[in-house]
């Protein structure tokens, strides 16, 4: 078993969002995404992976093939990887997404930024 602190992975950095890798185990990646109010997460496309988001903290908007959708705290979103998707802390506060992705596309989606 391994156990991580989901404290110790919400890193808020004023330059830009931060990704820090919680787990990777085969072919599967978990790891949690960190915004300042404000800060983006350009869209982009996972091929071949199935995505899931969960809302750990703060509010922000999803925008997946151009249809923009609101993610709060306790909410779960699935995302087929050919979907094209972006992310932006529309809140006041630090926001923070647990994200899981069944199968690493490429290894740098495995690398904390």
């Amino acid at each position: 078993m391994e156990k991580k602190s989901l404290a110790s992975l919400q890193d808020y950095q004023e330059g830009r969002f931060t990704k820090r890798i919680a787990f990777q185990k085969g072919e599967s990646v978990v790891f949690v995404l960190n915004f300042l109010p404000g800060q983006q997460l350009p869209a982009h496309r996972h091929p071949g992976t199935d995505v899931y988001l969960l809302g750990l903290a703060g509010d922000g908007t999803v925008t997946v093939d151009g249809v923009e959708s609101e993610l709060a705290k306790g909410e779960i979103v699935h995302l087929a990887g050919e979907e094209m998707f972006s992310y932006t802390n529309s809140g006041s506060e630090p926001s923070s997404l647990y994200v899981i992705l069944t199968k690493v596309p490429e290894p740098r989606y495995a690398q904390n930024i």
